[in-house]
Parts: C-alpha cells; structure tokens; sequence
C-alpha cells in the first residue's frame, strides 16, 4: 500500500487551518451560527398603536400588551415592556443585535399620560466602582493586636501546639 504524499499531507492540513480559522468570522456565523434569540416581552407595533394617551387606563394597557416587563422602583405610574434580540458569537459574549424598551406612562388617575420607544442607542454603559464593602469586625486595634493572643493556647517550648493535630504544622510525632 503506496503511503500519500506529504503534499497532499500539507494541503489537507493548510485547509483544515483555513477552516478553522474561518470558522470565527462573522459572515460564516450568520449563515451556519446560531440563530437569533427573542428575549423579554416584544411589543407588537400594531397594539401599541392602539394605545392613546388621556384615553386608555391600566387595565385596558394591561389587556392590549400583557403584564410589563417592570414597574418603576421609586413610581408605579411608569411601566417598561423590555425586549432585545441577541445571538451568541463564536468566540465571543452575548451580542445585542437589536434593543427595545416602550415605556408608558402613567397619571394618577391610572390613565395613559405619554407613551416612548427607547432602542439601543438610548442606553448608557454603566461605570463599575472598585470599591469594596468593608465587612464589620475584621478591624484590629492597636491594643488588639497587642493583646489579642494572650490567653490563646501557642506552641510549648518544644515547639508543638496543644491543639494541632498529628500532620499540622506543629505537631510532633507521638513519642
């Protein structure tokens, strides 16, 4: 049995490098990728062009476009139907293809007072603080670390501890 080439060798391994390397692309990831998925509560324009401030309450909101994604946190009179089309990119995070939020509003009547669409390019990236959170009693004073160990029991003049076990750091081997 004749054994193959090392050119066929070569370009059998140049073209499954080639592939591999293609595989990350974008335009090769739209045709075989994953695709699209639907996230949250999508408002369909039609019903939400139903909706007419002074004229519709909650109920009928409710009724027309389901219960919202979220309510205010500080006011229950503004409620956001939130939605994003993302896909999952080789190599890659989470992509946001495609962001909606419709945000009505509401008077105290519980009557439509304004009604707005926010997409991707209302957001704002949120700054992230480096800050820890100190956590309480892990603090030492000066007269603490002073003072702290008497009492404790600490290794003996033979160098073992009364409390460490046979292996510890310590610990003496049984005589």
């Amino acid at each position: 049995m004749a054994r193959p080439s090392r050119s066929v060798n070569a370009r059998l391994a140049a073209t499954l490098v080639l592939v591999g390397l293609l595989g990350g692309c974008d335009w090769i990831n739209d045709r075989i990728g994953p695709a699209p998925v639907e996230r949250g509560n999508r408002v369909d324009p039609e019903k939400l062009a139903q909706i007419t401030p002074g004229v519709q309450t909650r109920t009928d909101v409710e009724a027309l476009l389901g219960s919202p994604t979220a309510r205010g946190t500080f006011d229950e009179d503004n409620w956001y139907y939130i939605s994003a089309r993302t896909r999952l990119a080789p190599a890659s995070f989470l992509e946001v293809e495609d962001r909606r939020v419709i945000a009505i509003s509401f008077n105290r009547q519980g009557v439509v007072s304004g009604i707005r669409e926010l997409g991707q390019a209302d957001g704002r990236n949120v700054q992230m603080v480096s800050r820890e959170t100190p956590v309480p009693g892990t603090e030492r004073s000066l007269l603490q670390a002073l003072f702290g160990s008497i009492g404790r029991p600490g290794l003996d003049r033979a160098g073992t501890s009364p409390t460490s076990l046979p292996g510890q750091r310590g610990a003496t081997a049984a005589r």
